[in-house]
């Protein structure tokens, strides 16, 4: 695996343009914010914007939004284990994400028609105190034929071990965020 040909995502839990520019432009934008519901025209101004400035964006744990309103695809976090066909009804483009937290979570997703998986947590850090680890992560993405995407605790110290796993990219929010 070659670093430089990783895809990058980070989280955004609002709608703050500056945040965006200041982003890395390779870095793809998951807004992801189950506290607050936003107005439909105001996603519509994120989404063009982000499109203007050459960003994909994602809109997390809503498929009906993310579909009507233009974003690239949407984002089905873990907890979501409805068995819904995520593709059914798209445009050809339109890319499903979704994470999972162990092999279980990783079957669902199959059965969600999820394209791309984040499993996380790869690495120990303040929020996750249990993580995968390098060998049980790749053990779990050894049994997907998605892509996957490496998730948790990734910082400058520990990204060069991400070039031991068999990744599409890896996602993080501190990190692309300094």
């Amino acid at each position: 695996m070659h670093i430089n040909n990783l895809e990058f995502f980070t989280y955004v839990d609002g709608l703050n343009q500056e945040n965006i520019i200041k982003l890395d432009e390779k870095v793809q934008i998951i807004l992801r914010n189950y506290n607050k519901d936003f107005r439909n025209q105001d996603l519509k101004k994120f989404v063009s914007f982000c499109k203007k400035n050459k960003r994909k964006v994602y809109l997390s744990n809503n498929f009906k939004k993310a579909k009507d309103l233009g974003f690239d695809g949407v984002y089905i976090p873990s907890f979501n284990k409805l068995l819904q066909n995520f593709k059914q009804g798209t445009r050809k483009e339109f890319a499903t994400l979704g994470s999972a937290h162990n092999f279980k979570d990783l079957l669902i997703k199959k059965k969600q028609k999820i394209d791309t998986i984040f499993l996380s947590p790869l690495f120990k850090n303040k929020k996750n105190k249990n993580h995968l680890g390098v060998i049980k992560f790749s053990l779990i993405s050894k049994k997907a034929k998605n892509k996957i995407i490496a998730l948790g605790g990734i910082n400058k110290n520990n990204r060069n071990m991400l070039s031991l796993l068999n990744i599409n990219g890896y996602a993080a929010i501190s990190y692309f965020n300094k």
